[in-house]
């Protein structure tokens, strides 16, 4: 045979098995992978949007995540989501901002745990406040729009006097508090409108109704305890006290532990109302030859 038709017969056969190789690779072995890219393009072409659609979804989607999170932020509490630590700290200070220079707030994390699908951070407060400032700190955590609750309370009284002998009564404390948060958005809306945390006063549990501290007189106001009524005049009375300092009062005027209460011209006497320490004394002074001094219990 002729030398050139054998080489082109044995190139024709080594093509033909490359074509069928070929073949069989991509046809049947391939086969599996190509009818799943198929299947892809198919898919990614049956969820083609141009930018217009896209755009209008989105603003869809907008429209609903806003009126979802409208709905979040009626309710009275959310709980928040992957709070910081800190944040309580800052919640407090704020809290605390326009109290007494008599009360103060100690703050100490103790623990993080989990409630249920929600985890929280627990801290101990401690410190020493008079009651309605303590209680403006309690009424802010429980009607926090971030949930929080206190989980023990501890109170007992405790009264400080000053340099100038001034009692303050006050209130020691301990409070546990659980502040929330969640790992998930379901429970919290984007924007946060704070509620109404300032209580109107309520009365003060712990002063008490009679008090062994008596306020000093840093005023200088009439003493009516050692006091003479010396004259009365259109309107008002002249009054000296057991140092002999002389005091033109009126009704209304401010004495020390009390007021004046009363001038009486036709019995030419004068009457104060005082209280000494929650007791509550009623005090007449007389113009009389002898310039009298009545009480009245």
């Amino acid at each position: 045979m002729d030398p050139k038709i054998k080489n082109t017969l044995i190139i024709l056969t080594i093509l033909i098995f490359i074509v069928l190789g070929s073949g069989l690779y991509t046809f049947v072995l391939q086969k599996g992978d190509i009818d799943e890219r198929k299947n892809k393009i198919k898919e990614l072409n049956l969820n083609a949007y141009n930018t217009a659609d896209l755009i209008d979804q989105l603003n869809a989607l907008k429209a609903r995540s806003a009126e979802l999170d409208s709905i979040l932020n009626l309710r009275k509490f959310n709980i928040p989501v992957s709070l910081s630590q800190s944040s309580f700290y800052d919640f407090v200070n704020k809290v605390s901002f326009g109290f007494s220079p008599h009360s103060f707030v100690n703050i100490e994390y103790t623990d993080t745990k989990q409630a249920g699908d929600f985890m929280f951070y627990k801290y101990d407060l401690s410190g020493v406040a008079f009651f309605n400032d303590l209680y403006k700190l309690i009424y802010a955590i429980e009607q926090s729009k971030e949930l929080k609750k206190i989980l023990m309370v501890a109170f007992n009284d405790f009264v400080k006097v000053d340099d100038e002998k001034n009692p303050y009564y006050l209130v020691n404390y301990k409070i546990s508090v659980a502040v929330y948060y969640s790992f998930n958005a379901d429970f919290a809306s984007k924007v946060i409108k704070e509620n109404s945390l300032v209580p109107n006063p309520i009365y003060d549990i712990f002063y008490p109704l009679i008090r062994n501290e008596i306020p000093p007189n840093t005023d200088n106001l009439l003493d009516v305890q050692n006091a003479t009524l010396l004259a009365l005049i259109p309107d008002g009375a002249f009054i000296a006290d057991g140092q002999g300092t002389t005091y033109l009062l009126w009704e209304g005027d401010q004495v020390y532990l009390g007021y004046l209460t009363e001038i009486d011209f036709d019995n030419s006497t004068v009457r104060f109302i005082l209280n000494k320490g929650g007791i509550i004394d009623k005090v007449e002074l007389t113009l009389a030859k002898e310039n009298n001094k009545r009480k009245i219990q």
